[in-house]
């Protein structure tokens, strides 16, 4: 799983990187001939946050698996509770994180939209800043806080796959122990 989550977190921040890239070339958006450049700046920019909600949510649906393996597991073959609980532990650190991100991946995307002259909302900026340079921070920063949450998510996948092989060692063991099939 660690292989499959770091690829995708790759190709997820080369996306973003690219639609940072294409907003950041857009100029004056208020610019008829801009507006095409904005148009696939917010598509593109979609698809980039919903990638990355996609990596989160396989973080969140791969530990809800191996957690209900390992419980199962665990009661099955009288393992104890400590595998189950350095896998909650794992888990529950992630989440935190993750949770945040998605806060900030909706944020950034709202910031968007209200940095879009062409948008219904009205929104000219704070203080000094234009929209178009608020939104240019707010995603500074939800790409930099999703990138340390993946860095983490990785940690974690790699440590709960760590644990799931000691399982499954520890059940090889009471298998061959009990002359049962491995």
């Amino acid at each position: 799983m660690s292989r499959i989550f770091l690829s995708l977190v790759t190709v997820q921040t080369a996306v973003l990187g690219y639609a940072i890239y294409r907003g950041w070339n857009i100029g004056d958006a208020t610019e008829m001939a801009a507006q095409d450049a904005v148009s696939f700046h917010m598509k593109f920019g979609l698809f980039a946050i919903l990638l990355c909600c996609f990596c989160h949510a396989l973080l969140l649906t791969y530990f809800m698996g191996t957690g209900r393996w390992l419980e199962e597991t665990c009661t099955a073959y009288e393992l104890g509770p400590e595998f189950r609980e350095r896998n909650m532990k794992l888990k529950w650190s992630a989440y935190p994180a993750m949770t945040v991100c998605f806060a900030l991946l909706i944020g950034m995307m709202i910031t968007g939209v209200a940095a879009d002259p062409a948008s219904m909302v009205k929104f000219d900026g704070w203080g000094s800043l234009t929209a178009a340079q608020v939104h240019l921070w707010v995603v500074i920063l939800t790409v930099s806080i999703n990138l340390a949450v993946n860095v983490g998510e990785y940690v974690a996948i790699r440590g709960n796959g760590e644990l799931v092989n000691a399982v499954l060692d520890r059940v090889r063991e009471i298998r061959t122990e009990r002359g049962l099939e491995v």
